[in-house]
């Protein structure tokens, strides 16, 4: 895509207010007059025309007189279809708007500059970048921003940060309920070669939570109980007869942990396979009679003991399912992990 570059009369709106000369307020109507009969001059160059509109603008900005300026921009791109800088002026409203509180205006005209208006560089740098970065900040609704994501990800992938966009695309592919698409998505993040690392803001487990999700939607999920009290009980059952079989099929099959408190889950030492067998053979295995107290709505605790002589204390810990994607799965429980040891 082939952009016109603004030169240096352009610079940004934020920008603005520090590099126009100023005028005395009593002189402002005049001046502003004497501006609007150059304006109507014939024999103005683009970028002559380009310079009285933008000072006429910058008088209206340190006024703060909004209105003026909205209506005085909006009216010369509704006479002036065909001026290159439309999609300046356009922002220039659109930011206006922003700094007035109409957010829901302000998405109208950046949405209206990326449909209609021709793309600019201003200081090297794209005005329909600027609008996609501003619509995503602004925009309450997830099919809208999809549609954002996508073209920042199709059209200025060199300017953005590709693995945080796949994971913030797939968080609002799932507030859509559009779910295969998420999957696929969530899919994309977990391959980018940073995603193990990566800081995003507001999503401290971006990678744990993304891994969980594609992992569980491949697999069978037949190990849920449709309650926490058919769970606890389930277990329980099984540690009193030594059921080793039973244990191992009651296991999550993905992301099954275990590990001491201070751990992640997703590390890869804690995601070892095992068999509960080993651990039952000779030992004098005990559990509390109710579910440890620091147990919430979506996560519980059982405290177990007996297990072997290093680590004889064992939490198993229960999980209520968060996966929307299916109805007859969202909301069941699932045996997650073990911790090790006492509580910190």
């Amino acid at each position: 895509m082939k952009l016109k570059n603004v030169s240096v009369f352009l610079i940004f709106f934020l920008c603005i207010c520090t590099t126009f000369f100023s005028c005395k307020e009593s002189n402002t109507t005049d001046t502003q007059a004497q501006f609007i009969e150059a304006l109507e001059s014939q024999n103005l160059t683009p970028e002559q025309r380009y310079t009285i509109i933008n000072q006429m603008a910058t008088n209206l900005l340190q006024q703060k007189n909004y209105n003026e300026l909205i209506l005085f921009l909006t009216n010369w791109v509704e006479n002036n279809p065909d001026e290159i800088y439309n999609s300046y002026w356009l922002l220039m409203t659109a930011y206006a708007y922003l700094a007035t509180g109409a957010e829901p205006v302000a998405e109208y005209y950046f949405n209206r500059i990326l449909k209609s208006s021709q793309d600019l560089l201003v200081k090297g740098k794209s005005i329909h970048f600027t609008c996609l970065q501003n619509l995503i900040q602004i925009s309450k609704t997830p099919a809208h921003k999809i549609r954002y994501f996508n073209m920042l990800i199709s059209d200025f992938q060199q300017e953005v940060n590709i693995t945080e966009l796949y994971l913030r695309l797939a968080m609002e592919y799932g507030k859509d309920n559009q779910w295969d698409a998420a999957l696929e998505t969530y899919t994309l993040f977990l391959e980018q070669p940073d995603a193990t690392t990566i800081q995003i803001p507001g999503e401290p487990d971006a990678y744990k939570n993304a891994r969980h999700f594609v992992d569980f939607a491949k697999s069978s999920k037949d190990w849920t109980f449709t309650s926490l009290t058919s769970l606890e009980e389930a277990v329980k059952k099984a540690i009193k007869n030594y059921d080793w079989k039973a244990l191992d099929k009651y296991k999550a099959k993905v992301n099954f942990f275990s590990m001491s408190w201070n751990k992640d889950e997703m590390d890869a030492n804690s995601q070892t396979e095992f068999s509960m067998r080993s651990y039952m053979r000779g030992n004098r295995i005990r559990y509390s009679e109710t579910l440890d107290e620091s147990s919430t709505p979506t996560e519980a605790y059982l405290r177990t003991t007996g297990w072997n002589s290093y680590l004889s204390v064992w939490y198993l810990y229960f999980r209520k399912v968060n996966f929307p994607v299916d109805p007859d799965i969202h909301g069941t429980w699932e045996w997650a992990g073990i911790y090790m040891g006492n509580k910190l």
